[in-house]
C-alpha cells in the first residue's frame, strides 16, 4: 500500500515576498503539489519548485473556482498519491482563513496534516500604512473581526456592539461589500460618527492603496473613488498616526 502524503498548511502572507516564511519558502522549494488561493502574490507563487503540480484553487467574491468541499477533497485524493502537498494560503491559515476546517477534515479522513503560520494581513496592511495597532497613547487592545460571514446563517453571529465597545481598535477583514451595514451598526452602538476609519487595499504589495475618513464620511468616500476589495479595515484613534508614520513604510503607494 503506498504510503499517505502528508499536507502542510502554509500561509503566504499578505503579499509582499520578503514576508514569507523561511519555513514556508521550504516547503514550496521541495513540494509535489501546491493548492493556492486567490490572493497569494505572484511572487510567491513564483517560489514553487518548477517540477510541482500547481492547482489554482482561489475563492473571490462571485468567482470561486473550487467550492471548499471540494478543496478538501482534492487535498485528500493528493495525499493518497503520496508525496508533499502544501495548501497555500494568503495571510494566515487560522485567521479567518478556514485552515481550521481544513485540518479538521483531513485528519477526519486519516491524512497527516500540519499548520504554518503566516503573517496575517490584519497587521501587516496596517503596518505598511504607518498605522501600529497598539500605541501607549491610544490603543491598548484589538479585536479582529470578519466583514463577510459564512452563507447560509439564519442570523449575523457579530455583535457589532460588542464589538464597538470591547476594544481601542478595530481590525476588519473582508469588509468592503457590507461596509455600510457594519458602519452603520458601529453608529448604532453609540461609536461616535468621528471615529477615524482607514481602508488598506493589497496591503504590502506596490499597488497597496490607503483611504482614510471617519465612520460619517468613509461610506460616501468609497462610493466616490470607486475602492473596492480585497481590503483591511481599521477603526480606532490610531489611524491619525498614519499622516506620521507612513513616510516610513517600505514603499510609497499613489
Amino acid at each position: 500500500m503506498k504510503q499517505l502524503g502528508k499536507v502542510y498548511l502554509v500561509g503566504a502572507g499578505p503579499g509582499d515576498p520578503g514576508l514569507m516564511t523561511l519555513k514556508g519558502k521550504s516547503l514550496l522549494e521541495c513540494a509535489d503539489v501546491v493548492v493556492y488561493d486567490a490572493l497569494v502574490s505572484p511572487q510567491i507563487l513564483a517560489m514553487i519548485n518548477s517540477n510541482a503540480e500547481q492547482i489554482n484553487a482561489g475563492k473571490r467574491k462571485g468567482m470561486h473556482s473550487l467550492v471548499q468541499e471540494d478543496i478538501t477533497q482534492l487535498l485528500v485524493n493528493k495525499a493518497k498519491q503520496g508525496g508533499c502537498i502544501v495548501r497555500l494560503k494568503g495571510g494566515d491559515p487560522f485567521i479567518f482563513g478556514r485552515g481550521g476546517e481544513e485540518m479538521e477534515e483531513l485528519l477526519a479522513a486519516g491524512i497527516p496534516v500540519e499548520v504554518v503560520p503566516g503573517i496575517t494581513s490584519g497587521i501587516a496592511a496596517p503596518a505598511y500604512a504607518g498605522i501600529p495597532l497598539t500605541h501607549r497613547n491610544y490603543s491598548s487592545s484589538v479585536t479582529f473581526v470578519t466583514g463577510h460571514e459564512g452563507a447560509g446563517k439564519y442570523r449575523p453571529a457579530v455583535n457589532w456592539y460588542a464589538i464597538a465597545h470591547g476594544s481601542e481598535t478595530i481590525v476588519i477583514y473582508m469588509g468592503i461589500h457590507n461596509l455600510p451595514y457594519i458602519v452603520g451598526q458601529l453608529l448604532a452602538a453609540d461609536l461616535s460618527a468621528t471615529t477615524p476609519i482607514a481602508l488598506i487595499r493589497w496591503g504590502t504589495r506596490p499597488e497597496q492603496k490607503e483611504l482614510s475618513g471617519t465612520l460619517e464620511t468613509i461610506v460616501q468616500q468609497v462610493e466616490a473613488t470607486g475602492f473596492s476589495a480585497p481590503a483591511i479595515a481599521v477603526i480606532g484613534q490610531v489611524v491619525n498616526l498614519h499622516a506620521i508614520l507612513a513616510d516610513c513604510r517600505p514603499f510609497q503607494s499613489s
